[in-house]
């Protein structure tokens, strides 16, 4: 594992003590993990070396003593093609980093203050829940996704989740040890919220919170995916469950047919529909924010 270094912006200095914790949280350490080559899912990075770093891991300068939460959180299509680029997908391209010290660091404000994607009542709200429930951050685990269209798509998932639980997380728990015993997350953005329930489907037992941000999913698949998320929590037991898309996402309708078609079958599932595209600058100002907020709140033990 090779230090990166910190990212994320510290806050303003401050005297109190909440200050100071907040800066704990607000500062990020970039480590990026090395996994002995798999020869079951060598394929899905072109050009890698036998061992080169597959995830990247941004730790929270301030954690609980034990059973820190981790979230791992699944990358887009575009990143596909360049292993280097998809280490940066979600800390710098989609405003991961910048996000969390945002949140740590309240009050959030606009970073694109031409667009409204972030509006008022939203912004507002955001700032009532950090006022009550200050955010206290996860260890976030970003890992290399493979394109699932470029090979045989179950083969590959199958051997995907394998290597996310029995290789990857392993790997998060010896590195920082805070987080042994404690809870997992699991989202993905685009192509990677595609990926991230068929990882779940597979290794439901690995996770709490199960999330998709603008899933590249459209509406004929979302109830028969549905169907399979419920009949898994009938075997598996019940799991924290988040759908974010935006208004001008082209995968919307897909997105909000898989919430609807979750609280069809009995499972409490938070839609989240902000203002806003199916880019990196839209990630960057509320779509990270958004899910790192919902998905913090469950794996803390608290709700809403």
């Amino acid at each position: 594992m090779l230090a990166a270094g910190w990212v994320g912006a510290p806050p303003p200095a401050a005297a109190a003590a909440d200050a100071r914790d907040a800066s704990g949280a607000a500062r990020l350490e970039a480590l990026d993990v090395e996994l002995p080559r798999d020869e079951s899912v060598a394929g899905f990075v072109r050009g890698r070396a036998a061992t080169a770093p597959l995830a990247r891991l941004l730790v929270p300068g301030a954690l609980p003593a034990a059973r820190a939460p981790v979230l791992v959180l699944l990358h887009g299509l575009g990143e596909t093609h360049d292993r280097r680029l998809a280490l940066r997908a979600w800390s710098e391209l989609y405003g991961l980093a910048r996000a969390h010290a945002r949140l740590a660091t309240p009050p959030v404000t606009r970073t694109e203050p031409r667009r409204r994607w972030l509006d008022d009542e939203r912004l507002a709200r955001i700032n009532r829940r950090l006022a009550h429930r200050p955010f206290r951050g996860v260890v976030l685990a970003c890992p290399v996704t493979p394109n699932p269209w470029r090979a045989p798509t179950e083969r590959l998932l199958d051997a995907y989740s394998a290597w996310l639980v029995d290789a990857l997380l392993p790997a998060v728990r010896e590195r920082v040890p805070a987080t042994r015993g404690g809870p997992v997350g699991l989202d993905g953005c685009s192509m990677g919220g595609f990926v991230a329930p068929e990882v779940w489907l597979r290794r439901a037992h690995a996770f709490s919170t199960l999330g998709v941000v603008q899933a590249a999913l459209h509406a004929p698949g979302a109830a028969r995916l549905a169907e399979r998320i419920a009949a898994t929590v009938d075997r598996s037991g019940p799991v924290g469950l988040h759908v974010e898309t935006s208004s001008d996402d082209p995968y919307r309708v897909g997105n909000e047919e898989l919430a609807r078609q979750l609280h069809a079958r009995g499972l409490p599932c938070r839609l989240t529909v902000p203002a806003g595209p199916h880019d990196q600058p839209w990630l960057r100002e509320v779509g990270s924010i958004e899910l790192l907020l919902w998905h913090e709140g469950q794996l803390h033990g608290r709700r809403g």
